[in-house]
C-alpha cells in the first residue's frame, strides 16, 4: 500500500514556516509514514534550505503524482509569489499573508479534489492575513469556508491525550457566555463523530467543569448546574457515553491516564494549557468535521527567531506524521 500523500503549505514566508517545512521533510519518521509535497515559492524555500544547512534539492512539479518521493528530494508545488525585492523576513507582511493563504487554498484544492490524503499547516500570521486582504483570522476559519463547513472542530492530540474546543478565538468573557446547554450537547455529538471517523471507539467523553472545583455545587458560578450538568443528562438519555462536569484542575490527567478518551475544553486556555505544557513540540491540532482532514503544529511564526535556524522542526513532523496515520480514514487517496 502506497503511502499517503500529505500536502504542506509553508504557512507565512516571513516565519519559521519554510525552515520547519524543509527540516520536517527530511525527518526519517516523516518519510517512512508520508509523501510529502510542499505548497510554497521556491525562492523562500532555497532560502530555508540555506538558513538550515539541508542539502536537499527542490522539485518543482505540477501535480503530486509528478513527486520523486526518494530520499533528499523536496516535491513542491510552486506558486512562486513572493517578490524578493518586497521580501523581509521576521516581519508582519501583506505581501506574505496573502500568500500564505494562496498555499493554504492550493492545498484545500488538491484534498477536495483527491490528490492527496490531508493538509498539513503550518503557522501563519493573524496581522499579515489582514493586511493583506483575507478575510479570514486564521486556517480553521479558512478550512470552514473553502470547503464548506460551517463550524470546524478543533482537537488538540499529544501522547494519546485528545482535547476538544467549545471555543476558540473569543474574550474569557464571551467564551463563559458560549456555555449553553444547547453548544455543548452540539459539539459532544459532532466531536464524537469526529473520534469515530479517525476510528476512535469506544471509551467516554469528558466535560471539563468552567469554574473552580465545577463551582462547588452553585457556591462560585453556576453555569456547571444551569447548562453543563443537564447538558450531560440529555446527551445520556440519547445514549452518548459521557461524563461531566470534571474538574479542571484532575480532568485532563484522568484522561491522560485513560479514564477518559477525550475532554471537552470549555475555552481556549483551558485545554491550551493542559496539553502545551504536557508537551509543547508534539502537541498536535487537528481540524474537525469536514471533508477532509487538517493537522497543524500549534505554535506561532515566530518572527523573533525567523531566519536563525532556531526553530525546531519536530512538531511539524508529528504534524505530518498524524496526518498520515488518520488520513485513510478519508479515503481520498
Amino acid at each position: 500500500m502506497k503511502k499517503p500523500i500529505i500536502a504542506v503549505p509553508i504557512g507565512d514566508p516571513a516565519g519559521i514556516g519554510p525552515e520547519i517545512v524543509v527540516k520536517a521533510a527530511a525527518n526519517s519518521a516523516v518519510t517512512q509514514a508520508a509523501r510529502c509535497v510542499v505548497i510554497g515559492d521556491t525562492f523562500v524555500l532555497e532560502k530555508a534550505l540555506s538558513t538550515t544547512g539541508r542539502a536537499a534539492k527542490l522539485k518543482a512539479i505540477d501535480e503530486p503524482e509528478e513527486g520523486d518521493f526518494t530520499e533528499g528530494i523536496i516535491n513542491v508545488i510552486p506558486l512562486n509569489n513572493i517578490d524578493p525585492k518586497q521580501f523581509k523576513i521576521g516581519r508582519v507582511s501583506g505581501l506574505c499573508g496573502k500568500a500564505a493563504y494562496e498555499y493554504i487554498a492550493k492545498s484545500i484544492d488538491l484534498c477536495m479534489t483527491k490528490r492527496a490524503g490531508a493538509v498539513a499547516t503550518a503557522p501563519i500570521n493573524k496581522e499579515s492575513l489582514k493586511e493583506g486582504g483575507v478575510p479570514f483570522i486564521g486556517h480553521t476559519e479558512i478550512f470552514g469556508k473553502l470547503t464548506g463547513t460551517a463550524d470546524p472542530l478543533t482537537m488538540f492530540e499529544v501522547r494519546g491525550l485528545r482535547v476538544f474546543f467549545l471555543s476558540r478565538h473569543v474574550s474569557l468573557r464571551k467564551a463563559c457566555d458560549m456555555v449553553t446547554r444547547e453548544r455543548i450537547v452540539d459539539y459532544v455529538k459532532r466531536s464524537a463523530a469526529v473520534l469515530r471517523k479517525l476510528g476512535i471507539a469506544g471509551g467516554v467523553m469528558a466535560i471539563a467543569g468552567l469554574n473552580p472545583h465545577s463551582g462547588e455545587h452553585g457556591l462560585f458560578g453556576d453555569e456547571e448546574v444551569r447548562e453543563v450538568f443537564p447538558a450531560v443528562e440529555a446527551l445520556k438519555a440519547e445514549g452518548y457515553k459521557v461524563e461531566g462536569p470534571i474538574g479542571a484542575d484532575s480532568v485532563f490527567h484522568l484522561a491522560l491516564r485513560g479514564r477518559y478518551n477525550s475532554v471537552l475544553s470549555l475555552y481556549h486556555d483551558q485545554g491550551h494549557i493542559a496539553t502545551k505544557t504536557l508537551d509543547f513540540e508534539r502537541t498536535i491540532s487537528i481540524t474537525g468535521g469536514m471533508p477532509i482532514l487538517r493537522t497543524s503544529v500549534d505554535h506561532g511564526t515566530a518572527f523573533d527567531i525567523a531566519g536563525k535556524n532556531k526553530a525546531s522542526g519536530i512538531s511539524m513532523a508529528e504534524a505530518i506524521v498524524l496526518a498520515a496515520k488518520y488520513s485513510p480514514a478519508f479515503s481520498v487517496q
